[in-house]
């Protein structure tokens, strides 16, 4: 992410953040094309020893223009729903390099991406390999197939995105594992092509990617030993990003702890980042819209809201925030509350922070650019933002603000009828 001061206002890839918040309103989602494009090149960079099949995870951030960046790269793309392979294919994404994660596949998704003939499924359960191999067998086609096991591991995160230990909805036991490879192998529509594991979110220690690989190339080699070769092992995603002071993972340190782990066994190796691809490459753009003293707080109440942002709320991050205009000398710095109108005590971006602000001045919420505007809502009947990309020099928008009338136009059949 590039910040700057021009003319002493905020600006974000050259661009004021006074001059956006003016053309595009607030709140606005505000993101980075040359930041996305080197993240995902440090990826390639890092790993180019091992040639990996690099899936942007698309849940992190879904923007059609995003996904057409990342294709236009040569990414692949890890999906959790049917929408998501949509939206891979219309952004120009290639289907043959997509892979299918997810505990609950319906039979209509797991049948079209098996039409589209999609790079692999990351298989979660018995009955979902059951499921897909009666698809694949009706449709006349092999379902290639990766188990995703639970390897035990305690990536030492936040326990809502923490998804490698045994506790966790995903995945499989490695003694469950084993016995679904096997039961696999006999399928004649089933192809047993990859193991996998996704152990959990905004990762900054490399032991638990370790200890999780080490596991699954035990399992591996237990398969080698049954007659059952894989092709490829897929370590998910995860890497952590700094949101304060976080210690980061040495990608190129894991790349080659692992290469001579994958020559071995002839394996290539899969990477799903997403956070990590995105997630410095926006900012949350917001107006203060007051500010307020109450007994034991300072409250600094702005135009957006825990359904444009819900990562604080829902899981107490902490993401930096800073101020856009000029702070004019001698202006006192006030430690807020910054929050947003939402009727909800939980609604708050940023709790007790150092700011020099005044109303109708605007805030910049930083390293907002993954799970931020996808896990918005409309709730309290608020229309989300829009969303911004800057790209060569110019901000353009790639998703308009939505409007009252597009809220209710699901509702007014509904409204006629009654």
């Amino acid at each position: 992410m590039t910040l700057s001061r021009i003319d002493g206002v905020l600006a974000f890839e050259g661009q004021r953040l006074d001059n956006l918040a003016e053309a595009f309103g607030t709140p606005s989602y505000i993101y980075s094309a040359q930041t996305i494009a080197s993240n995902y090149h440090a990826f390639e960079h890092a790993f180019r020893a091992l040639k990996p099949l690099i899936c942007y995870a698309v849940k992190a951030n879904a923007n059609l223009s995003i996904l057409a960046k990342l294709a236009s790269l040569g990414s692949g793309f890890d999906i959790v729903s049917g929408g998501e392979l949509a939206r891979v294919k219309r952004a120009g994404g290639s289907t043959k390099h997509v892979v299918f994660s997810g505990v609950g596949k319906t039979a209509d998704e797991i049948r079209d991406a098996l039409i589209e003939g999609i790079h692999c499924f990351n298989v979660e359960s018995e009955a979902e390999l059951s499921l897909l191999a009666s698809i694949a067998e009706s449709l006349g086609v092999t379902a290639p197939v990766s188990i995703r096991v639970n390897p035990d591991v305690d990536p030492k995160t936040h326990p809502y995105i923490a998804t490698g230990l045994l506790e966790a909805k995903f995945g499989l036991s490695m003694n469950t594992a084993l016995d679904l490879y096997r039961e696999g192998h006999q399928h004649p529509h089933l192809n047993m092509t990859g193991i996998d594991c996704h152990i959990g979110s905004q990762i900054t220690d490399i032991e638990p990617f370790k200890e999780a690989a080490s596991r699954l190339l035990e399992l591996t080699d237990t398969l080698s030993g049954d007659g059952i070769a894989l092709s490829h092992i897929d370590l998910g995603g995860g890497i952590g990003i700094q949101y304060q002071a976080e210690e980061l993972i040495d990608l190129q340190a894991l790349a080659q702890w692992l290469k001579p782990l994958l020559d071995q066994r002839a394996l290539q190796l899969i990477l799903e980042p997403g956070r990590s691809i995105v997630a410095d490459a926006g900012l949350l753009l917001t107006r203060v819209l007051h500010t307020k003293v109450a007994e034991r707080k300072h409250f600094c109440v702005v135009d957006a809201a825990m359904n444009d942002l819900l990562r604080p709320s829902l899981y107490g991050a902490w993401q930096r925030i800073e101020t856009v205009e000029p702070i004019k000398p001698g202006a006192p710095e006030i430690r807020y509350d910054v929050v947003g109108p939402i009727c909800e005590t939980g609604d708050f971006l940023g709790k007790d922070r150092p700011l020099v602000t005044e109303p109708g001045h605007h805030l910049a919420i930083l390293d907002a650019g993954a799970y931020g505007f996808g896990m918005g809502s409309n709730y309290n009947t608020r229309p989300r933002g829009c969303e911004v990309l800057i790209e060569e020099g110019t901000a353009r928008v790639i998703r308009r603000r939505e409007s009252l009338d597009d809220l209710l136009a699901h509702e007014l059949d509904g409204l006629k009828s009654s």
